[in-house]
């Protein structure tokens, strides 16, 4: 069995609406709009005539149209020059090609977030005082 991992799997063309939510395995290709959400641990790929408002979860994604949303990748988040994201990427690589506009935020760092309280729970139980006088 020969591994294809450039063959697309999935397409939608470029007079597509779709709103909801995808998953899959392989590589799709969106020339269409989507709105929604998209989850895979493989390749997602946003063709010139692409319009998303979506929520990403790939393994790769490959902008080559236009997103609006959250962009999460395990991979890589490549934006050629044909291309216009606005919203915020998290992944562990990014390919901006000269042209293509990131419009918000990227983190790159590969650790989870945490939330750090200002004051420690054994802090907070203060026993309270009575007033004896």
């Amino acid at each position: 069995m020969k591994k294809e991992d450039t063959q697309i799997k999935a397409y939608m063309g470029e007079d597509t609406v779709f709103n909801g939510s995808l998953s899959f395995d392989g590589t799709v290709r969106i020339d269409g709009k989507f709105e929604g959400k998209v989850h895979t641990d493989d390749t997602l790929i946003v063709g010139e005539t692409g319009h998303l408002i979506a929520e990403i979860s790939a393994g790769t994604i490959v902008c080559m149209g236009r997103v609006e949303g959250t962009l999460i990748a395990s991979k890589k988040v490549e934006i050629h020059s044909s291309s216009r994201v606005v919203g915020n990427i998290k992944s562990p690589a990014l390919y901006i090609e000269l042209g293509g506009v990131l419009d918000g935020s990227c983190d790159m760092t590969g650790k989870e977030t945490k939330i750090i309280p200002l004051v420690k729970a054994e802090e907070k139980k203060v026993p309270a005082q009575s007033a004896k006088g």
